[in-house]
């Protein structure tokens, strides 16, 4: 490329674009798919059921501890899949790049791209670019999404949580949230708080390993563990209990909240995972996620009861109740 920037023609159809397709982004991605260079991709798919996903990332600032914009996005639609008990298979990824942002850049969110799929044994099968005039965008915003492919015997969705339910996390919280938030505000603290961005699939197949009967999984992402439960609880008809001492934040997050005036329980989290099982099996679970790189913290939080439906309380550690109502904005901006 003879530019070290994006310009306006690397967006046009034409021979810039060309180059960009087949001297950065192909060389990164290629497989038989891509190598088409064709509008869509034909695949093959188990017999089955198929999950779908899409979701658009914009976080500010595109690097942050711990991760960027580029394993964010791949790791992001790859649990949105898992959280439906499927095994993602294929992504798609839109590109829409500001006129000025530099190829160095792009290519280390690129690079960043190729190592959450390869981690994460998705393909990366078709993608589109767009380049928009400087101004109109905040250097780099990608759309991915996702297919996967849910196994025979799986029924997992968010109206699936029953009274007696045992209500599991798979580790600290508040990282993602935290980690962005320094970063982008520039904050000095000597906490080396990182991201946890992470795909989720391979966890998700160690706990329906064993236990198939999973009733409700969800990535508390924005609105963090708070906000997920209540819409858990709504939507399912029931209540949660939460036990305030059994909630898991890690010193360092705990001490920027308590700062900053944050609850962590609202925080965004990147990698981690909210597992609703039967209270018989609920030590099995744990034991399963806790063989595997991103369960290892993984804990009881709480549990489902029938009253107070669809409402979340919370058992704090002096003895008291208090109602965790669901976020009502947005704590955090484009924090993903």
């Amino acid at each position: 490329m003879k530019s070290d920037k994006i310009l306006l023609d690397h967006g046009s159809g034409g021979k810039l674009a060309h180059q960009l397709t087949t001297e950065v982004l192909m060389p990164m991605f290629n497989n038989p798919f891509l190598a088409q260079l064709h509008d869509g991709a034909v695949f093959e798919v188990d017999n089955g059921r198929l999950a779908f996903s899409t979701d658009t990332f914009v976080v500010d600032p595109i690097f942050f501890p711990g991760g960027n914009i580029g394993d964010l996005a791949v790791n992001g639609t790859v649990n949105d899949l898992a959280m439906c008990g499927a095994v993602p298979r294929y992504l798609s990824m839109g590109l829409i790049l500001e006129e000025g942002l530099t190829f160095a850049d792009l290519k280390r969110v690129l690079e960043s791209v190729r190592t959450a799929l390869d981690r994460a044994g998705v393909l990366l099968v078709t993608g589109d670019t767009k380049v928009v005039p400087r101004g109109a965008a905040d250097r780099l915003f990608i759309n991915t999404s996702g297919i996967g492919v849910v196994p025979e015997g799986v029924t997992i969705g968010a109206t699936g949580a029953q009274i007696g339910d045992a209500v599991i996390l798979s580790g600290n919280m508040a990282d993602h949230g935290i980690a962005v938030l320094t970063q982008r505000e520039g904050l000095r603290f000597e906490s080396g708080v990182t991201s946890d961005t992470a795909p989720l699939n391979g966890l998700v197949q160690a706990i329906l390993a064993v236990c198939p009967q999973v009733h409700v999984l969800r990535d508390p992402t924005r609105g963090g563990v708070g906000t997920a439960l209540n819409e858990i609880a709504l939507q399912s008809g029931v209540g949660v209990v939460l036990e305030e001492a059994k909630l898991p934040v890690s010193p360092a997050v705990a001490g920027i909240c308590d700062l900053l005036g944050f609850d962590p329980i609202y925080l965004a989290n990147e990698g981690k995972l909210l597992c609703f099982v039967p209270a018989g099996q609920a030590e099995a679970v744990l034991a399963a996620m806790r063989e595997h790189e991103f369960g290892r913290q993984a804990c009881i939080i709480g549990r489902t009861v029938s009253d107070h439906a669809g409402r979340v309380v919370m058992q704090t550690a002096i003895g008291g109740q208090r109602i965790v109502d669901m976020l009502a904005g947005e704590q955090l901006p484009r924090i993903c």
